[in-house]
């Protein structure tokens, strides 16, 4: 499954003011309509549309909507051409252009005020945090590859390894909320949701 194995990877966006840069801390795996047993809460399930057909393939484009009317997340596609299926990015570790990121989300950031597990909560907790730190918007950034080297937004290895992850159900959604399909980096400051969820260890080989 890519899900998990986009933890420890950067998502890297060039700027005219520079580079962001934040550590993929937690996921969520959405699964295309054809697999079994179909998965309600994907944006996919009813088919393709002019607002989801990124999530039918190529792999590794970048989804972004809008939710609420004023705020976006962004999905990584991981499936073939044809085919849907996406990673719902739900926080990150902030690794550079940490001021700018403060700035874009009204995060004052004064020196030694606030320790990096306090900056990681404000900033990149969260999947719509992560995209406003970022500045990622629909417009501007829906449908990018994040493989390609000439791309303002990548998904990047620098060699940062996970040795474990922590597998819990799915969080923030109505349905289908049973699935095992929410990945994060056990116990770290920036994963969302409640503290107290129940999972599973899985160790990387």
């Amino acid at each position: 499954m890519v899900a998990p194995r986009l933890l420890g990877k950067l998502l890297a966006l060039k700027t005219s003011r520079g580079l962001l840069a934040g550590r993929i801390v937690e996921v969520e795996a959405y699964l295309g309509p054809h697999n079994q047993p179909p998965d309600p809460a994907a944006h996919s399930h009813r088919g393709p549309t002019p607002r989801n057909l990124v999530l039918f393939g190529p792999a590794g484009h970048a989804y972004v909507y809008a939710i609420y009317g004023r705020y976006y997340c962004m999905n990584i596609s991981c499936e073939v051409e044809g085919r849907a299926g996406c990673v719902l990015l739900r926080a990150l570790d902030p690794v550079l252009g940490i001021r700018q990121m403060a700035a874009n989300r009204g995060v004052v950031v004064a020196a030694g005020q606030l320790s990096a597990r306090e900056l990681a909560r404000q900033l990149t907790s969260g999947p719509s945090r992560l995209c406003q730190a970022l500045g990622l918007t629909r417009p501007l950034h829906n449908g990018l590859d994040l493989t390609r080297a000439d791309s303002p937004l990548q998904v990047r290895d620098d060699g940062f390894r996970v040795p474990e992850a922590l597998v819990t159900v799915r969080i923030g959604i109505r349905h289908a909320v049973e699935m095992p399909l929410r990945f994060t980096i056990p116990d770290h400051a920036a994963v969302s949701g409640p503290r107290t969820l129940i999972g599973k260890r899985i160790i990387f080989q």
